[in-house]
């Protein structure tokens, strides 16, 4: 099998190609490179730049490269972003995977794996989210993964392709230094950044109705995130025409104040979080049931989220240094 993995040269798409060739896949990179990083891409693995949205491009490179599955990762992602700026985002999300849908099955590819987001739930007012609680997405980024969704399951109707859409929940950690998450967008990144700074984290509303009123989130490894692109891959080739929906999740939540309290143990800091008001459209509490995934492929998560924290540092301190002279007393 040959796999087109679309923005592999990014934070997530670079631990699904380490995954994909240690699971003896052979794996082709597209990225635009305009967040990706050429250097995460292994040596021999070919990498092509370009958008989803050239579909002579694509045609080109999945016959030229014989492709028969895509691992398609590559959007535009920012929640704030896309508020700010919906059209770009439903050009980038939904009309470049439309794009890259009708190059794929003009080529004849067998296998599709979608890279969704717990984002199509929006507030979901339940203790674990499952695939069947009812989507109702609260920013264009999450509408547009919902669609995406849409987009992937019809055309896997009509054609055959065997489809799998894969709806992460809160990514973090590194499989090694250099594979690390480059933007603070995220909380772990986003806490790292203020102790470099000396100044203290943020948390956004102290009132929620939660058992520190802060707000709970479910966290998965990149590593384990990787993992289960594999095993779907692998589902869609041993079953043709399967259609799977799978939570990605390890159906545990952590408060951003626990959170933050763990990443001041493992940095050696000691700066209590400063509180800011809530952010809209942050819902108090969503954490994954992983119960579907594990019984389709057979994953379940192996890291905790000590090993998030530990070696999301490592790969901070890779790419700022000061930070590890940057401990309070």
């Amino acid at each position: 099998m040959t796999w087109l993995i679309t923005g592999g040269a990014g934070y997530i798409g670079a631990h699904v190609v380490r995954a994909m060739t240690e699971a003896g896949e052979r794996a082709v990179v597209y990225d635009d490179l305009s967040t990706g990083v050429a250097a995460r891409v292994p040596d021999g693995v070919p990498l092509v730049e370009g958008s989803t949205l050239d579909g002579e491009l694509l045609a080109r490179t999945l016959t030229g490269h014989a492709v028969t599955g895509v691992v398609h990762l590559a959007a535009k992602k920012q929640v704030g972003e896309s508020v700010e700026r919906p059209l770009h985002y439903y050009r980038e999300n939904v009309e470049g995977l439309r794009v890259l849908l009708d190059a794929v099955t003009a080529a004849g590819v067998a296998s599709f794996v979608f890279s969704s987001s717990a984002a199509v739930y929006g507030m979901p007012d339940v203790g674990l989210v499952t695939e069947d609680t009812p989507c109702v997405p609260m920013s264009p980024y999450g509408e547009t993964k919902l669609a995406g969704e849409w987009l992937v399951r019809a055309t896997g109707r009509a054609t055959g392709l065997s489809t799998a859409c894969l709806r992460y929940f809160n990514v973090a950690g590194a499989a090694t230094p250099e594979l690390a998450d480059t933007g603070v967008s995220n909380l772990i990144p986003m806490v790292f950044e203020k102790l470099t700074e000396g100044a203290p984290p943020r948390v956004f509303g102290d009132d929620y109705p939660t058992p520190d009123g802060t707000c709970v989130r479910d966290y998965i490894h990149v590593a384990d995130l990787a993992e289960a692109h594999v095993a779907a891959a692998h589902a869609l080739t041993a079953s043709p025409g399967r259609d799977l929906t799978l939570n990605i999740g390890r159906g545990e939540g952590v408060s951003v104040r626990e959170m933050i309290d763990r990443i001041n143990t493992v940095t050696g800091h000691d700066r209590p979080p400063a509180v800011a008001p809530r952010r809209p459209g942050d819902p108090a509490r969503v954490v994954a049931s992983a119960d579907r995934v594990t019984a389709e492929l057979g994953w379940k998560a192996r890291h905790d989220v000590q090993d998030m924290i530990t070696s999301a540092w490592a790969g901070w301190i890779r790419l700022h240094p000061e930070a590890a002279r940057s401990r309070s007393s």
